[in-house]
Order: C-alpha cells, then structure tokens, then sequence
C-alpha cells in the first residue's frame, strides 16, 4: 500500500504550501436536507431492511457465483463464466459521485506507460489499492467492460478515515452515508472503435438480485454493506474483517444489479472518492467548463458565473455534485459530469501535462488516494486500450428512462423498462462491423436525430420538418447545449447520407462519428446556421426549443402516474466539450 506520511495532515495536502486549495476555497457543509441528507434513504439503523414492496428474510454473508446474461454478441463458453467470487482482499470503499474522473485516472495511466518510464509506473502500480470484486472474469470477446463508481464515501483508498478539517473543507460531514450517486459502464472494444461511456442516473428505480427488491441504484452498494456488515457483527467478527467483507458485498450487489439491467457482464471495477477527486483536478492545473447560466447553490457550494472557465479542487467538487436547482434535476448533473469527464481526460492526457514532471507526481500521488481499482485488472493493459481517449475517441450517453414517479418509502424514482435499456445498450457498444444498422438498435435504414442548440424557439422542429418533407426519417428532436458550429455528424459508411443532408439545408459541415450506430445521423444547429427554416425567435431564457422540442422515445407501458421523460441529452465527446446547465 501507498505510504500516508508521517501525519494526515500532510497526508492530505493542508500543509500552508499545499497546491490542493482547500485552505483557501472552503465549501460550506451541507446541510442535513440536502445532498448529504439524502444519504439516509437507507435505514443504517435496520441495515437491509426494505420498506413497502421489499425483500423478507436475511441472507447469511458469504461468496456468490456470477449469474449469466444472454445479450447477443456475448460467448456463453462454459470456460469463461467465473467461478464464485472469493472475499476480497482490498480495503474500503472510497468514491464520490465523479466516476467521470475515474475515467480520466485510468486513462492517466496511459502517460505513466508511455511518459515517465518504468520507475514511475512501478510507483504508481504498488501504491494503488485493489480489490476483488468481479472474481477474474474475462470475456470471450475480447473486450473490456468496467463499471465506474463514485461513492460518497469519507475515506481516502486506503480505507482510512478522512480528518474533520479535510471533510469540511470537501462540504462533507464524518456521518455521510455511501450511496453510488454517480454509475457509469465504460465499453473498451478490442477493434479500434472508440470507447463509449453509459451513464446510469442514480435514481433509476431496479430490481436488485438476491432478494434485495425494488429500489433506487444508488442504493445498492449501502443495503448489501449494511446487512452484511449487522450480521457479522452480530456473529463477533473482528471490526476490521467486518468493514472488509461488507464493503466487498456492497460492491458486488452493485455491479451485478447494473449487469441485470443492461445484460452486460462487467470485467472490472473502479471507485473514487471526495479527496481525491478534488486533488486529481489540482494536479492538472484544473479543468475548463462552461455554463449557459450562473448558479448558486448552497446544498452543494456550486456558486458560478456563466460562461467559460476554470475550475479545480472544491469548486470542481461543487460543480459536479450540484443537481438541486438544474432544470432536469439529477439528469442535468449526469451531463455536467459527463462533460467535466471529457474536458479531465483531455486535460490528464495533454502535452503540457505529460511534459512536467511536477504535475506527473502529483498525479501519481493523487491517484493513489483517490482510486481503488479490481485486482484483476491490469494496469499496462488497461493504459494501452485507453490511449485513443487522446485523441477524444470516448463518447459518452445515459441510457433511456421512462420517466420520474413517486414510490412509497423510495421518493421520486426514474423508472425504467428494463428491455429498452438492454436494446439501447446493445445498440450502442456493439455496432454491427460491416456497417449495417444494429437489427437490436430499432432504427430504420437512415434516422437523422435534430437537436437545436441556439436561443431561437422551435427551430430544431421546423428543420426536422423540411428533412423529413425531403424524405429523410426523423429520430429525436430535442434541445443542447450550446455550441459554436453547426454540424452533421454521420456514422462510418454514411457520408453520402451525410451529404445529402448537408445539402439539402445549405451545405452544412460534416464530421464523420465513430461512435454513431451504423445508419446513423446527428444534426446540431448552431447560431452560425443559415439553411432552411432559421427563423429568429424572441430568445427568451435560452429554452432553446421551446415546447416544440419532442422525446421520441416511448414512455414506459403501464406505468401508472409516471410523467412525461425529458428530452435526451446528446452524446458527448472528448474533443467537443459544450456549455452546459
């Protein structure tokens, strides 16, 4: 294990010279109603105790097999599936709600691989905490799926708890649960495709496996710890093997509840935590956002202007865990990490970065506190898959949901249908390689998607009008952030489509998308666009589309009182990081 120091305070940067700011930028602790508050939804006090419509009886703790999942695409060779998981060897779990950030660790690894030598890599390697969580499983195609967690959790990779002075200067409390507030599936194919990255909303409402029930999917990883953790001490094991083997439940309740969602089986698994997230963003001398309206939240200490700029430790903090006075709530955090995610990677793997070797220490030491990673996974391996994230090959989704509802003793849920979830998922990391469209995705043969990224009402409706007049097959029709070009973005093997589109509204730039289905086209309309049907609207608030903007993805059957879903948020990428809510 990576060495502390001789005292926590320096251990965690408080020392006056220390780069981290959390001396200088402290965020308020929030308080009990907000976004720590919520951590009590699971009762610490009845650990895996379910309320109406949940589980009875009590499971004794102990090792599980890894239940399989039929989704096409996936070997069912006996030889691949695992054997039951042993207890893990790692500490505690340690994560915040920025697996965007865990993303952009890993693909820090790829600097220490190609930048800074053996030694360094050594270094990084043997100080990284490690557990086993997924029982060495590998898939028969090569391929890698690594399910991202960030946890609230108030303990640095080490499993050692985080001063008072430190988690007060984060905007956190020592009782705070550990809920996984943010979830994402990264897919790395194994043939040069880009990776794409599966935004989970914490508040999805899933079933859960061995007869855990119906709950929220942030609150997975706690209802397992908790039960395990009451029966073992009940039984007189040693606190130690208590936090150990708890923690070890908590993580594979999660990830084997996310494979019963999508129908992937997950290789790996990393977490992050508070502190570390704070100083990663340090270390690379923080990180360029943009906002289309300023914010002030005190739940979470997101205080911002509008507008482009630079952020880092606490504030980056703040920026990511605000969700309470965004228009889409929890969806609209879900895009500001996916897009911090992409601004981090490219920032961690920039040449100004990889070049200092300040910075290059910095990193090492950051992650070491910030990131536990699956003992199975190797970091050489891992590093050379992720090098393409570059070059911005890593597009980022969130997978589609009904709508939000109320549920007795859960709150407002985002309901989902579980067949829906696997198809866009399928559809998505698993591209048909000759180019044909995803027979699983549902799409027609050309489906262009409109999305409307000025301040002019409607717009976004009237162009896809004119395309679809002209014979073109319209998908979604939503709002986005704002950007500065308008584009049509083509999956390979479509330019001509591509340029038919582009011609039809004036000639428009193209930009072939790798990560695009096959058959597959995206529009974003820009202040810059001059086509067809721009007319100029009153502006108002910068509600881009107005009500003209639609969902065309089908709310959930038989889903009594759920309320309409919001309109999908567009695939981001690396290399276009977009203003955002």
């Amino acid at each position: 294990m990576h060495a502390c120091g001789t005292s926590l305070t320096l251990a965690y940067g408080l020392r006056p010279d220390a780069r981290l700011g959390l001396i200088a930028t402290p965020i308020p602790p929030v308080s009990s109603g907000g976004e720590e508050g919520e951590e009590s939804e699971v009762d610490s006090g009845t650990p895996g105790r379910d309320g109406p419509g949940g589980r009875s009886g009590r499971r004794t703790p102990r090792p599980r097999g890894r239940r399989r999942h039929s989704l096409p695409g996936r070997a069912a060779n006996p030889e691949q599936r695992r054997s039951p998981r042993p207890r893990p060897g790692g500490g505690p779990p340690r994560a915040l709600r920025d697996a965007k950030v865990v993303v952009a660790v890993a693909s820090a690894l790829v600097f220490v691989v190609t930048g800074i030598g053996w030694a360094a890599f050594e270094q990084l390697r043997d100080g990284l905490s490690t557990a086993d969580v997924t029982g060495g499983f590998k898939a028969a195609d090569g391929v890698t799926d690594i399910l991202l967690v960030g946890n609230s959790s108030r303990t640095d990779a080490q499993g050692n708890p985080l001063p008072p002075e430190v988690l007060a200067r984060l905007g956190a409390s020592a009782e705070g649960g550990q809920l996984s507030d943010t979830v994402i599936l990264l897919r790395i194919p194994n043939d040069g495709r880009r990776a794409v990255a599966i935004s989970l909303p914490r508040d999805l409402y899933v079933d859960m496996p061995d007869g855990y029930g119906r709950h929220k999917l942030n609150s997975a990883f706690p209802r397992a710890r908790n039960e395990t953790a009451s029966q073992m001490t009940r039984d007189g094991t040693d606190p130690a093997a208590v936090r150990e083997e708890s923690t070890a439940a908590g993580r594979r309740l999660l990830v084997e509840t996310v494979e019963g969602l999508t129908g992937v089986d997950i290789e790996h698994y990393a977490e992050l935590n508070l502190l570390g997230f704070a100083r990663l963003t340090e270390a690379v001398g923080g990180v360029e956002v943009c906002l289309t309206e300023p914010v002030d939240d005190p739940k979470s200490g997101a205080e911002f202007p509008a507008g482009p700029q630079t952020i880092s430790g606490t504030e980056a903090l703040a920026f990511v865990r605000q969700r309470y006075g965004l228009p889409r709530g929890d969806l609209d955090r879900i895009v500001r990490q996916q897009v911090f995610l992409a601004a981090l990677a490219d920032k961690v793997l920039s040449a100004g970065t990889l070049t200092d070797p300040g910075r290059i220490r910095e990193l090492i030491d950051a992650t070491q506190q910030a990131l536990v990673l699956d003992k199975d996974l190797d970091v050489l391996d891992f590093a050379a898959r992720m090098q393409g994230i570059a070059s911005g090959d890593i597009r980022f989704v969130t997978v589609p949901i009904a709508g939000p509802e109320q549920v007795a003793g859960e709150g407002e849920v985002l309901t989902v249908d579980r067949a829906a979830v696997r198809q866009f998922v399928n559809a998505v990391i698993r591209p048909d390689p000759n180019g044909e469209p995803n027979p699983a995705a549902g799409e027609p043969e050309v489906n262009v998607d409109v999305f409307n990224t000025t301040s002019i009402d409607g717009m976004a409706g009237r162009v896809s009008d004119t395309l679809g007049g002209d014979g073109f097959e319209i998908g979604a029709v939503a709002n986005a952030a704002p950007r500065q070009t308008t584009v049509v973005r083509y999956a390979p093997g479509a330019q001509d489509t591509g340029d038919s589109v582009s011609q039809a509204l004036g000639d428009l730039p193209l930009h072939e998308d790798t990560g695009l289905k096959a058959g597959h086209l995206q529009l974003y309309l820009a202040d810059d666009y001059t086509g067809p049907e721009r007319h100029t609207g009153d502006g108002g608030s910068g509600s881009v589309d107005g009500t003209s903007a639609q969902d065309h993805t089908p709310p959930e059957q038989g889903t009594a009182g759920a309320q309409a879903a919001p309109a999908p948020a567009p695939p981001i990428d690396a290399d276009d990081v977009p203003c955002v809510n």
